[in-house]
C-alpha cells in the first residue's frame, strides 16, 4: 500500500497494481479491484508480472511509502527494481523503473496497463491519446488520470493501446504480449488502455531507467499543466526525494527505541504498521478499516468503509505514537457523523454517509429495534478522551464537548435496561449476534467513564454526576448479572427474556477481553484472570500456526472443522488482545515473556513489506480475508507500546532487565 491520504494504491501480491483510490480513501476504488497489468517485452520473449517465472523482493525504503522491490527473471535475463510512491502533496503515482539485462539485449519494452472502471463503473469512460502531453487521458465527468513518463531522455510514452473490454473481448493489455500496440487514438464505454516505453538496446549489466506517472485530478488542468509538466521540470526525483524524507520523520516522530526491548523485526513492524494505518485515513477523517477489493468476490461489498469503532481503536493507536493531527480529523468526522439521538450507525462511507448494512431495523416479532452496535459509540468516546490525555488540546475536545460527548453520553444513560442495568440489546462487534454482550458493556462503561472526565474538564457537575452514577450502576449491573458462576468467568453474551430471565451464551470469545481493556475492571482481577486463562487454553489454535481465535466454532472463513484442534482460525488482533492481558498483568521481568513471543509471533507472520491480514490459515499461516486490516495494525502498535511501557516501569522499580 502507498498514498497520501486522498490517493491509495494498492499491489498484490505479484507486484501487479490493483487499487486505484482516488479522491477519497476507501471511495472510489478506479479499477475495481482488477489487475493493472505490467509487462516486459524482451529481444521477443514477453512476461507480466503475474508470471510464475519471477523472483520477488518486495518491501519499502526503510519507514517510508516510497516502494523498493526488486524483482527477477531468469527466462527473460532481466532484473528490475521499481521505487514507486504517491507524492506526499499531490495526486500523482510515479513509478520509477530500473531494468538491468544479464546478457543485454537489443529491443526492450516495458508496458503499463489500466483495467478502468472510473467512480466504480466500466460504464460511459473514455480514454485517448493526447500529443500535447505524449500519454493517454482516460476521463469521466469530473475524474481524470493522465498517464505518462518518460524513457532514459525521451519525453513522453513511446506506444499506447485504447480499446473495449468485456462481451468477450479480454483487453488491450493482451495485444501488448507480442511487443506492438495498434495506437487507437479514442475509446469509450468499457475501456481499457495500455502504454508502452522504449528502453532500446541495452548492454550487459548496464541499467536502463524510465519514470511512469499516473497524474489525477478533477479537472483537466489539474492532471496535465499542473501535473505532467511539473514533474518533468523538476525531475521525480525531487518528488522521491521529498516524499521519502516526510514519512520517514513522519513516522518516528514518538522518537520510540522499540528495537532495544523487543528487537528489530518488532521494531519494523511497528513503524509499518503505523504507516499502514495511515494510508487508510482519508484526509477528511474517515478511518477505513480495509481497502482489499478482494473481499468482494466473497461478500458483494468492501472493507472500505468507516466503522466508529475500529477508527476509534486505529486512532488510539495513532495517538500512541505521537500522530495528534490525524486523529483530530477522525474526532471531528465523527461528531459530523453522529445521528441527531446521539449514536453511531453499523458504519459510513468516507464521505461521512450511512454505510451498507445488515443490522435491521426491526426484530423478528416486527417490532422497532436499532441497528447498531453500542460498543461504537461508547469507543468513540473512550479513545477521545485518551487522546486528550496524550495530548492536552483543551481548544479541540471543547468544541466537541455539547456536540459528540454530551449527545453520545446522554444517549447511552438512555439506553439502558431499567429491569437490570445494562445496556438494552444491540449488535456485538462481530455483527452476528443480538444480545447484551460482554465488549459492548466494557464499552460502555468506558465511554460513561470519559464522558465522566470531561464534565469534571469542564465544571460541568450536572452531568458529572449523571455519567458517575451511570457508569457506577452499570459496573454493579456486571458484578450481578453478566458474570456467570457456573462458567466460572464472564460469558460474551446474555440475553434478557420477558420474563427477566437470563439465558448465557456460554461460546467463548476472545472478545470478552473488553471487560479489562477499557478499564472497567482491573487486569489482574479474578474473574477476569480466569476468563483471561480460559481464552488463552481454549481458543488457541493447536495447529502450526499458532494464535488465538475469535471464538470457538468461528464459522468465518472457516478452513478445519476439527474445533479441538482449530477452535477458528487465528486472528492478529485476537492474539494481540491476550498479549495485552499478559503484559497488563506483568510483575516482573519473566512475565512479560509471553506477550514477547506473541509479538514475535506476529513479526514471523505479517506478509511481504509488513502487512498484516485480518486472519490466517490456521495450517499454513497465509492471510485470509482482507489484507491489510488496520485493526490488526493498530492492535500490533498498542501492543508493542504497552509492552515497551512496562518493560520501563519495571526496570525503573527494579523488577525488569537491566
Amino acid at each position: 500500500m502507498i498514498g497520501n491520504g486522498s490517493t491509495l494504491i494498492g499491489f498484490d501480491a505479484n507486484y501487479t497494481v490493483r487499487d486505484i483510490y482516488f479522491p477519497r480513501v476507501g471511495d472510489a476504488n478506479q479499477t475495481m479491484g482488477n489487475m493493472c497489468h505490467t509487462g516486459f517485452f524482451v529481444d521477443g520473449r514477453f512476461a507480466w508480472l503475474e508470471d510464475g517465472g519471477w523472483q520477488r523482493t518486495l518491501g519499502y525504503a526503510q519507514d517510508s511509502l516510497v516502494t523498493d522491490v526488486t524483482l527477477t527473471h531468469p527466462g527473460l535475463g532481466i532484473t528490475v527494481r521499481f521505487e514507486d510512491f504517491v507524492d506526499l502533496a499531490r495526486n500523482w503515482l510515479i513509478r520509477n523503473v530500473m531494468v538491468t539485462p544479464a546478457a543485454g539485449f537489443k529491443v526492450g519494452r516495458v508496458f503499463f496497463h489500466y483495467d478502468w472502471f472510473i467512480e466504480g463503473s466500466d460504464i460511459g469512460n473514455t480514454v485517448l491519446y493526447d500529443s500535447r502531453h505524449r500519454g493517454l487521458i482516460a476521463y469521466k465527468a469530473n475524474r481524470y488520470f493522465l498517464m505518462g513518463g518518460q524513457s532514459s531522455d525521451e519525453y513522453g510514452i513511446s506506444t499506447w493501446a485504447t480499446g473495449k473490454k468485456g462481451n468477450g473481448l479480454e483487453g488491450t493489455w493482451v495485444d501488448a504480449e507480442d511487443g506492438v500496440l495498434g495506437k487507437n487514438p479514442i475509446e469509450q464505454g468499457s475501456v481499457d488502455c495500455t502504454i508502452g516505453f522504449d528502453l532500446g538496446a541495452v548492454a550487459a549489466n548496464q541499467s536502463r531507467m524510465l519514470t511512469h506517472w499516473l497524474t489525477m485530478g478533477t479537472r483537466f488542468s489539474e492532471v496535465a499543466t499542473f501535473g505532467q509538466d511539473l514533474i518533468v521540470a523538476k525531475g521525480p526525483d525531487t518528488y522521491r526525494g521529498r516524499t521519502i524524507t516526510y514519512w520517514q520523520v513522519w513516522s518516528e516522530k514518538d522518537h520510540r527505541h522499540i528495537d532495544e526491548a523487543l528487537g528489530q523485526g518488532a521494531s519494523d513492524l511497528y513503524r509499518r504498521s503505523v504507516l499502514t494505518a495511515r494510508t487508510h485515513v482519508d484526509n477528511h477523517g474517515a478511518i477505513i478499516a480495509s481497502t482489499d477489493f478482494d473481499i468482494t468476490k466473497f461478500a458483494r461489498d468492501t472493507y472500505a468503509y468507516a466503522w466508529p469503532r475500529d477508527g476509534a481503536l486505529v486512532a488510539n493507536a495513532l495517538d500512541r505514537s505521537g500522530h495528534e493531527d490525524t486523529t483530530r480529523a477522525f474526532f471531528t468526522f465523527c461528531q459530523q457523523s453522529l445521528v441527531e439521538e446521539g449514536y453511531f450507525l453499523h458504519k459510513y462511507t468516507p464521505y461521512g454517509q450511512p454505510g451498507s448494512s445488515w443490522l435491521p431495523w426491526v426484530d423478528s416479532r416486527g417490532e422497532v429495534t436499532l441497528p447498531i452496535q453500542e460498543d461504537e459509540t461508547g469507543l468513540v468516546l473512550w479513545a477521545l478522551w485518551q487522546h486528550y490525555r496524550i495530548h492536552r488540546n483543551l481548544d479541540f475536545v471543547v468544541d466537541l464537548y455539547s456536540t459528540l460527548i454530551v449527545p453520545a453520553a446522554d444517549w447511552m444513560v438512555s439506553y439502558m435496561d431499567q429491569r437490570n442495568g445494562l445496556p438494552l440489546p444491540s449488535w456485538d462487534l462481530w455483527e452476528e449476534r443480538w444480545g447484551v454482550h460482554a465488549f459492548t458493556v466494557g464499552a460502555v462503561w468506558a465511554g460513561l467513564d470519559a464522558a465522566r472526565s470531561f464534565a469534571d474538564l469542564f465544571g460541568d457537575a450536572g452531568a458529572y454526576v449523571r455519567y458517575r452514577d451511570a457508569a457506577e450502576r452499570l459496573r454493579e449491573a456486571a458484578d450481578s448479572h453478566l458474570y456467570s458462576t457456573e462458567l466460572g468467568r464472564f460469558p460474551r453474551r446474555i440475553t434478557v427474556e420477558d420474563d427477566e430471565s437470563i439465558t448465557v451464551d456460554t461460546v467463548l470469545d476472545s472478545a470478552i477481553y473488553g471487560l479489562w481493556r477499557f478499564g472497567m475492571y482491573p487486569a489482574d482481577d479474578k474473574r477476569m484472570a480466569d476468563t483471561m486463562r480460559a481464552i488463552a487454553d481454549q481458543l488457541s489454535n493447536k495447529a502450526n500456526c499458532g494464535g488465538i481465535a475469535r471464538y470457538t466454532d468461528d464459522y468465518y472463513f472457516r478452513v478445519e472443522s476439527d474445533t479441538h484442534l482449530v477452535p477458528g482460525n487465528p486472528w492478529f488482533m485476537c492474539t494481540m488482545w491476550l498479549a495485552q492481558w499478559y503484559v497488563a498483568t506483568a510483575r516482573a521481568a519473566a512475565d512479560l515473556e509471553p506477550a514477547r513471543k506473541i509479538i514475535d509471533w506476529a513479526v514471523g507472520h505479517q506478509l511481504p513489506g509488513g502487512l498484516l491480514s485480518e486472519q490466517l490459515d490456521p495450517h499454513t499461516g497465509a492471510p485470509l480475508s482482507v489484507s491489510p486490516l488496520t485493526w490488526s495494525h493498530a492492535e500490533l502498535i498498542v501492543t508493542v507500546d504497552d509492552y515497551c511501557k512496562k518493560r520501563d516501569v519495571l526496570r525503573r522499580s527494579g523488577d525488569g532487565p537491566t
